[in-house]
């Protein structure tokens, strides 16, 4: 269902170099762009991380007693289910979230692809998730002392949003709360990689 005409807001973020205890830089957002159109939503990210990228592979594939809720407050379930008959693994997640004044709870069961420790896929099942399509791809390519991750989510819900102003602020809190991720996963690949920390998460 098509919610407002196509939409589409580009942001480039440029954040100022951060030296601590003699790295050169962290958490460096490189650019950020969201589309609406028809109801779906996509989400494209270049960031450059100061962390290894195997480490970084390994919180974003850490979904056991949900390890997700380190990332963001919004997770409220992960957990792995029983793999496909093929032996692809499959993820549970559950979020929750507000829109305006509207909250709600979303699950999705997605399937789970992977290339260790550059690629990372995941695919909703629609006909067990609170979306009627949900894709994200992770690609991690090592530069200089930490690693350049690009990121993209292609989402279409199933529930209704609020007509207008809805996208608008959905994309507003992708927008914001992807940032906080992003300097959560720095910090947590960096913990587990026995790195000293760098500057505070926002």
């Amino acid at each position: 269902m098509t919610l407002v005409p196509s939409i589409r807001a580009t942001i480039t973020l440029f954040t100022v170099t951060c030296c601590v205890a003699g790295l050169a830089r962290a958490a460096d957002l490189r650019s950020l762009e969201i589309e609406h159109a028809d109801g779906r939503y996509e989400f494209l990210s270049e960031t450059y991380l100061e962390a290894p990228a195997a480490e970084i592979y390994a919180v974003l594939v850490d979904y056991d007693d949900n390890r997700f809720g380190r990332i963001s407050s919004i997770y409220k379930e992960s957990r792995y289910l029983e793999p496909l008959p093929d032996g692809t693994p499959l993820i549970f997640t559950r979020v929750e979230g507000c829109l305006l004044f509207y909250c709600l709870s979303m699950k999705r069961v997605e399937r789970l692809e992977a290339m260790p420790p550059e690629f990372i896929s995941t695919i909703a099942l629609p006909e067990q998730s609170d979306f009627r399509y949900s894709r994200s791809e992770w690609w991690l390519e090592p530069e200089a002392t930490g690693t350049r991750v690009r990121y993209r989510l292609v989402m279409e819900p199933d529930f209704w949003v609020p007509p207008v102003v809805g996208p608008w602020f959905l994309k507003r809190r992708l927008s914001e709360g992807g940032k906080r991720a992003l300097a959560r996963i720095e910090r947590i690949a960096r913990e587990q990689g026995g790195l000293p920390p760098l500057s505070p998460e926002p």
